[in-house]
């Protein structure tokens, strides 16, 4: 590329220099000061003016992109940028060197041609037909190496001096780089092929008829100077013409003898064909009068001729109108599909207008029962409504037109209608003498008003739900009133109501009453009982309430406790009303809380009553051992074994001791004995201190016959003991097995319950069960805390549980320990 335009050319060399003369940019862009700014680079700020610029450069570009110009025609040539008119007839006449070449004048081998990759090679040769001479000295380097490339070239078959490939066909000499005169772009001082490429690649036809297409093409592409579209030009030919062009293309198609034997497979048609050379396929498509002229017989048809133009116009015809064709049947199935969907769109409205219809038939028959029910409820009404009527309406209301009924709005409507026929009914109502008064109505109204939606037993807004609105508005009035002249201490009446209506008033009402206006009331009334001047037993006026209030009454039980226990103060075990008063009231306390009342107030009298208790065998009153055993089913079995290790059988074995040493009679120690042991139960037998206390008696007395040698015996009493202790041995060992298959029993019985339904309990709980079990006393300390845990009493052992752990009172501190080791420590 030259480029005179922007640099000076320094005589025959050629070599280009930079021109400093003020330019037409210069004197347009000095006062500009929106122009790009010249940014250095750091070889113009290193040596200045004399930095190496790029030859494609332009002045005007400092600091950026060189900006395009579009106003330049445009240009597809590789030689680099294309000068204006102007400028190149400028240059001609200032430089004679920078002159365009004529294509005539550029020798032969220079000028530009299409390469020819396949005319001059041969597979079967080994290298290229105008190839040269090989290089003596190529690869002449390797002298000072290895020689490993050679190495492995030559075990891969590489003969020196031909060329790579399968069959040779590489080049056989290296590359030759050409030098090029200037700094121009490639091409433009002519051909750059070297003679060695020309050699191995020879070329066909020059770049002439390349040029014209490409310039053909791009004129396409220019604007009209007068500014209009371009018409189409119409080219007309006759049919001599045409059969013309046809005769020479058949010419031109005339195969090759190398492309003769070819099998080729033509699916153009409806069936596959097959043929075996392009001459064959070109006979299919001949064109008319290629052949010699034969002359026309009386049956022979003229032969046709072929207009391919005609042929394409008239396929473009068949496509478009298939196009058609298709789009048609598309638009008609699409109508078709729309009709379907309208169809069925037109039944679905019809059905919902049917169903729209019915529903403002259904609803003006509602609307009229019930303006029929508003005008019955006028004052002057003949025929006014009743409550039963009212709820018939209601009941139809429900039965034929539910959806409707559901959606209204039943609170308004019965607040319009139902609570004043409702005010009207329990106008004269008296619950304590009429109890059951008006419940088959209220249930009646409770199904026809209540929301299934809510939940009955919620205190939920009254608004949303109309028979809850009833019930609080219209019958909760009159049993406040009752409850307030209710007397606590005759509660039948009041038991009696509220279990007639416990399953028609809807549950946080009734929870309402009991906590509000019942349970008040009793604890006024325990508050002020007596038992030693009140006649009548607290546990039947309170005892009634437990089905219904169950753990509401358990706040009374304290005070309950506190009042009996000042009234055992004075108490002595030869009153056996005590008795009476308490006995009630062992299945309502908690076991714990149960133990606990009878060890400090009932098992002190017991063991005063036991140490009074004479032993007599001559002459024995029963009376205070019989006060102490008739508590045996109040107390539990621990306590009972406990008065009587300490306070009966100490006495009972030394007047057994006693008798044995003055020559007694055995027969009749044997009859005390048993007489003695048949006074206890079964349950307290089988108790193992009480067990050891009468197997000590037994050896006592096995002793006392043993020892006696050389004294007077009484003939058989050894037998008789022997007899007696082996008796009562074998009982003892039936009695532990019976209750060993009873415990398994009532474990199997527990563990089938266990698995069908678990009930959670705590560790207290768990506790507890197991005292029950092994009759161990199990009660808090009143009173007693160890860092806020509270202090129970498991036996004889002081005991807190935290976090699900037992701690034990140590010497020093408290030891944490499991609960078996705590039952073992118990016993």
């Amino acid at each position: 590329m030259s480029m005179s335009h922007l640099y000076g050319t320094d005589g025959d060399d050629g070599v280009e220099m930079e021109s400093f003369e003020v330019s037409d940019w210069d004197l347009q862009n000095e006062f500009n000061p929106h122009r790009q700014r010249h940014r250095q680079t750091k070889e113009e700020a290193t040596y200045g003016v004399w930095a190496e610029r790029d030859s494609d450069e332009e002045r005007p570009s400092f600091g950026g992109k060189r900006s395009r110009d579009y106003s330049a025609p445009v240009s597809f040539v590789s030689a680099g940028l294309r000068k204006a008119a102007a400028e190149e007839l400028s240059n001609e006449d200032s430089d004679d060197d920078e002159k365009p070449v004529k294509q005539e004048e550029i020798p032969k081998e220079f000028v530009p041609k299409k390469l020819k990759t396949g005319g001059n090679f041969k597979p079967s040769q080994k290298g290229f037909v105008g190839g040269s001479k090989s290089f003596v000295d190529f690869g002449s380097w390797e002298r000072h190496t290895k020689g490993i490339g050679q190495k492995l070239l030559q075990k891969m078959g590489y003969v020196p001096g031909r060329g790579l490939g399968k069959n040779a066909q590489g080049i056989i000499n290296p590359i030759e780089a050409k030098q090029r005169k200037g700094k121009g772009a490639v091409g433009a001082y002519g051909s750059e092929r070297t003679t060695q490429s020309l050699q191995d690649f020879p070329v066909v036809d020059s770049e002439e008829e390349t040029e014209e297409e490409f310039q053909k093409e791009l004129s396409q592409w220019r604007k009209d100077p007068n500014g209009g579209k371009k018409k189409p030009k119409y080219s007309y030919k006759t049919v001599e013409e045409l059969k013309a062009k046809g005769r020479i293309s058949k010419q031109l198609a005339a195969p090759q003898k190398e492309l003769s034997q070819v099998k080729v497979i033509d699916m153009t048609g409806r069936e596959q064909k097959v043929y075996y050379s392009y001459s064959q396929i070109s006979h299919k498509h001949n064109i008319p009068d290629d052949s010699p002229q034969q002359p026309l017989g009386k049956d022979s048809k003229p032969q046709g001729f072929a207009l391919p133009e005609l042929e394409h116009n008239l396929q473009l015809l068949i496509d478009i109108t298939e196009q058609e064709i298709i789009q048609s049947d598309r638009q008609l199935q699409y109508e078709r599909d729309m009709v379907v969907n309208l169809s069925h769109e037109i039944q679905k409205m019809a059905e919902v207008l049917s169903h729209e219809e019915k529903a403002i038939s259904n609803l003006s028959k509602v609307l009229d029962m019930v303006e029929e029910c508003e005008r019955r409820m006028q004052p002057g009404c003949e025929n006014p409504l009743t409550l039963d009527e009212c709820a018939k309406i209601f009941e139809t209301l429900q039965d034929k037109y539910y959806e409707e009924y559901r959606m209204s709005d039943r609170v308004d409507l019965a607040v319009a209608i139902v609570y004043p026929l409702m005010k009207e009914y329990f106008k004269n109502w008296d619950p304590l003498k009429d109890c059951t008064y008006g419940t088959e109505i209220i249930a009646k109204w409770k199904s026809l008003l209540e929301n299934d939606q809510l939940l009955s037993h919620s205190g939920q807004d009254l608004s949303t739900d109309a028979f809850h609105r009833l019930m609080w508005e219209i019958w909760m009035p009159y049993v406040r009133n009752i409850v307030a002249r209710w007397q606590p201490r005759n509660c039948g009446s009041m038991v009696d109501f509220l279990d007639s209506w416990v399953n028609v008033v809807p549950v946080w009402i009734l929870d309402n009453i009991l906590d509000q206006l019942i349970f008040p009331k009793l604890q006024k009334e325990v508050e002020s009982w007596n038992p030693l001047t009140d006649t009548v037993p607290i546990h039947s006026w309170i005892h009634p309430w437990l089905p219904l209030m169950q753990a509401r009454l358990e706040p009374l039980y304290s005070p309950i406790r506190n009042k009996l226990a000042n009234a055992l103060q004075k108490w002595h075990p030869s009153d056996s009303s005590a008795k009476l008063i308490l006995q009630p009231w062992k299945d309502v306390f908690t076991p714990g809380s149960w133990e606990a009342f009878m060890v400090k107030n009932i098992v002190p009298k017991l063991g005063m009553c036991l140490n009074e208790l004479i032993i007599n065998p001559h002459q024995q009153h029963m009376d205070a051992f019989y006060w102490v055993i008739d508590w045996e089913g109040m107390i539990s079995v621990s306590s009972l074994v406990g008065l009587l290790e300490k306070h009966f059988f100490p006495k009972w074995l030394q007047v057994l001791c006693s008798w044995l040493s003055n020559s007694p009679n055995y027969e009749e120690i044997t009859k005390w004995y048993l007489g003695w042991k048949s006074m206890f139960s079964d349950q307290v037998l089988a108790h193992p201190s009480i067990k050891d206390k009468f197997n000590e008696a037994l050896d006592i007395m096995n002793r006392a016959v043993s020892s006696s040698v050389g004294g007077y015996m009484q003939p058989g009493a050894r037998e008789n003991i022997a007899y007696l202790t082996h008796t009562e041995r074998r009982k003892d060992f039936q009695y532990e097995a019976m209750q060993e298959r009873r415990e398994a029993e009532n474990m199997a019985q527990r563990g089938i319950g266990a698995a069908a339904g678990s009930v959670p309990m705590n560790f207290k709980d768990l506790i507890q069960t197991k005292a029950e079990e092994h009759n161990i006393v199990f009660m808090p300390v009143i009173g007693k805390r160890h860092e806020g845990k509270q202090l129970y009493t498991f036996g004889r052992i002081v005991i807190y549980i935290d976090r699900g752990v037992v701690f034990v009172q140590g010497e020093k501190t408290w030891v944490p320990t499991s609960l078996q080791s705590l039952i073992d420590m118990a016993k």
